[in-house]
This record gives structure tokens, sequence and C-alpha cells, in this order.
């Protein structure tokens, strides 16, 4: 399980480093997906958990343009990748002009996965939650912390 946020910087070559207590998670030979978010982030997954979504996805009428949307961007912005022998991740430059990635990023923990956004982005999310009105979302009415 991928939890908690951690500020990193990208190299000159555009490779974030995993930190090492979330790179044990990933094998070094495990394949991963990253892809493009609606809310101008990007997510990486471990591939065993990003097929079923790929496949729900795919799913949907290509006639609907709501459906083709999603497909377009989620599955067409989806590239495989690995870290490397140093734990790195290399964000191609399209995926990062996508999510206006500069030096300083965030890894966001999700559960199955994370979200990487850029500071920028991850500053203006937590304004978000900042500005709560008490009022949870469906699904979460009788959550008690």
């Amino acid at each position: 399980m991928f939890q908690g946020a951690t500020v990193l910087n990208l190299d000159a070559k555009g490779r974030l480093a995993v930190p090492a207590r979330h790179r044990e998670t990933f094998a070094l030979d495990e394949r991963l997906v990253l892809t493009a978010h609606p809310h101008r982030c990007l997510l990486l997954y471990p591939v065993a958990a990003w097929e079923p979504i790929r496949d729900k996805v795919l799913a949907t009428s290509s006639l609907n343009p709501n459906s083709a949307a999603i497909k377009r961007l989620l599955v067409g912005n989806a590239r495989d990748e690995q870290l490397d022998s140093a734990g790195r991740l290399l964000i191609a430059p399209e995926l990062r002009q996508f999510a206006q990635l500069e030096k300083r990023v965030w890894l966001v923990g999700q559960g199955s996965h994370f979200e990487i956004w850029s500071d920028m982005g991850w500053q203006k999310e937590q304004e978000k939650v900042f500005a709560f009105d008490g009022q949870l979302p469906p699904g979460l009415e009788d959550l008690a912390l």
C-alpha cells in the first residue's frame, strides 16, 4: 500500500528518485505504468493494479465523447516504465509538460498507486482541502476520525 506525501526533485534528465521505502515495494524488474490524470497530475501504477482499470476504460464506447476523451487521456498517455538500477523513474517530456512538472515535485501515495504532482499543483490541491466546508462526499458520510 502506498501512502504519504513526499517532496522530491527531478534531475536534469527528468528522472525522479523514488524513496527507498517505496522502492522496496517495486521490484527492480517490475513493470510500472505512468499516465496522465484529468486533474493535471500523473498516475504511477504497478502494472497489475493498472490492468483492470485500463480494461474497464477500454470497454467503454468510443462513440460516447466523454468515454473517448477518458480513453485518450488515460490509455493514450500510458507508458510502460521501470525503475533503473538506482531506483529512478524516467518521466517522459510529454508527461512532464502535461503535469507542468518542474524541478520540485510531490509523490503522493493513494493506496494502490501514486500521484505525481507539480509543486504548484499540489499546493492548489491542499488549498482545496483547507477550504473544506464539512460536507463529506458520498460514501464517506459516516467517517469518524
